[in-house]
């Protein structure tokens, strides 16, 4: 199972047992999987065997399920109400000698309500099953051109993902060589931070500036972020090439990022780290806004 959008849409037609029926199957982004039916009267029996297949090929979204029924135009038989003809004939005899009129002709009495009835026909058990399993074999089909659609959309939001995977990866590169966080730029920042303190006030304890500085300088240290960025980017990039539904661990990652990301710009004191940070930032946020599309 490769990667896979959470959206799609499939529709499936078919015809059993003189009846046409459609299939129209929708997902969007959800948490879970979320399965709602909308099945006509009679076809109760095929959710349990919808939700089984669909639990099998899908892990997330939310998806509508219909299905819509009509009758072939040979799928109908006109059925004579027995005890609405009686109850017609009977009140004929009883009026006969009442009323002089003609006797009713027979289109007359079919056309009175309730005496012909259009209906379909009915089904025996072994029918009714195997127009149930021709319809279900529709349903798989189109839940099957539903997951081709996902997968072919996950496809192509995995090469958005891998190319801000790799810029999320040149940008931790960037902070790591920025020369403003090596350890000779920091003090000799704060040594002149100092100077301008001592200068404007002599009666400051000297070795207790330097000794906050050297505080200062140890508190600024970013390796630890770094490390764990290198590392968050290389799990991404497992993940994206990996045959697993990834949402939630890539969304997980997202979190990580930004994490980091806000710790260095915290612990920055140069303005070419800010900046670095705050484009990784803006990267991160477009890519787990990617992300919540994944199953």
């Amino acid at each position: 199972m490769a990667i896979q959008s959470m959206t799609g849409f499939a529709r499936h037609e078919g015809e059993a047992a003189g009846l046409r029926f459609v299939w129209e199957l929708r997902s969007v982004n959800g948490k879970n999987l979320d399965v709602r039916l909308r099945l006509p009267q009679g076809f109760e029996a095929l959710e349990q065997p919808i939700r089984k297949a669909t639990t099998a090929a899908l892990t997330r979204g939310n998806l509508q399920v219909s299905l819509s029924i009509n009758a072939a135009s040979n799928a109908v038989e006109a059925v004579v109400n027995d005890a609405a003809l009686e109850a017609v004939i009977d009140l004929v005899d009883r009026l006969a000698d009442r009323i002089d009129a003609r006797k009713p002709a027979l289109d007359g009495i079919l056309n009175i309500k309730g005496v012909l009835e259009f209906r379909e026909p009915e089904l025996s058990t072994e029918d009714r099953d195997a127009r149930n399993q021709a319809v279900l074999a529709g349903f798989i089909s189109a839940l099957e051109d539903l997951k081709a659609m996902r997968l072919s959309e996950g496809a192509a939001l995995a090469k958005v993902l891998g190319a801000q995977v790799e810029r999320i990866g040149a940008l931790t590169h960037a902070v790591e060589v920025e020369p403003s966080r090596s350890p000779e730029a920091i003090r000799a920042r704060l040594a002149e931070q100092v100077s301008s303190l001592m200068e404007a006030n002599a009666t400051l304890d000297r070795d207790r500036l330097h000794m906050e500085a050297a505080l200062l300088a140890t508190k600024a240290d970013l390796r630890e972020e770094i490390d764990r960025l290198k590392a968050h980017v290389d799990a991404a990039r497992a993940l994206i090439a990996g045959d697993a539904p990834a949402g939630r661990r890539l969304d997980f990652l997202a979190q990580e990022f930004n994490r980091e990301t806000n710790t260095i710009c915290s612990k920055s004191n140069a303005a070419p780290l800010t900046a670095i940070g705050l484009d990784l930032k803006v990267l991160i946020d477009q890519f787990r806004e990617q992300v919540q599309n994944l199953e």
